[in-house]
């Protein structure tokens, strides 16, 4: 009896040290049920200017870009930074506007601004793609 419950002690602790989140969502999955209609994942700068009339969207690496540009924050952390980041990402998702629209005014003039998702994404959903926009072009510049 003793024996069985310390394996039980012991897988309770095991599945409460691993970090694991069941309602997960991965952001590149959003991103191609979502997004990839219209932002190409990666593309670089010489690439767009040829294809540019058969765009419908900035590419999501230029869309990255324009918000590590953008928004800035006095605060040195990064953290700080990349949580503003994704809060102003899920908020501009539900209510995209051309007065918090990080895009070049050519940008704005050749797409408009992007539709609202506003319903057709779970907050996990939001979340997830906020995430991986950020992480996937960590360190990758438009150009």
């Amino acid at each position: 009896m003793k024996k069985n419950t310390i394996l039980v002690e012991l897988s309770t602790l095991i599945l409460f040290l691993v970090p694991f989140d069941l309602s997960a969502t991965d952001g590149y999955s959003v991103y191609q049920k979502h997004c990839m209609r219209c932002h190409a994942e990666l593309m670089e700068k010489k690439e767009v200017l040829k294809v540019m009339h058969t765009l419908k969207a900035p590419p999501m690496n230029e869309v990255s870009n324009r918000l590590r540009e953008n928004i800035v924050i006095t605060d040195d952390d990064d953290d700080v930074k990349r949580r503003v980041t994704i809060a102003f990402i899920k908020d501009y998702i539900e209510n995209p506007s051309i007065q918090y629209s990080m895009c070049h005014p050519m940008a704005i003039e050749k797409f408009g601004i992007m539709p609202s998702l506003k319903g057709k994404l779970s907050e996990n959903e939001r979340q997830a793609v906020a995430e991986w926009v950020i992480d996937r072009y960590k360190g990758i510049n438009f150009q």
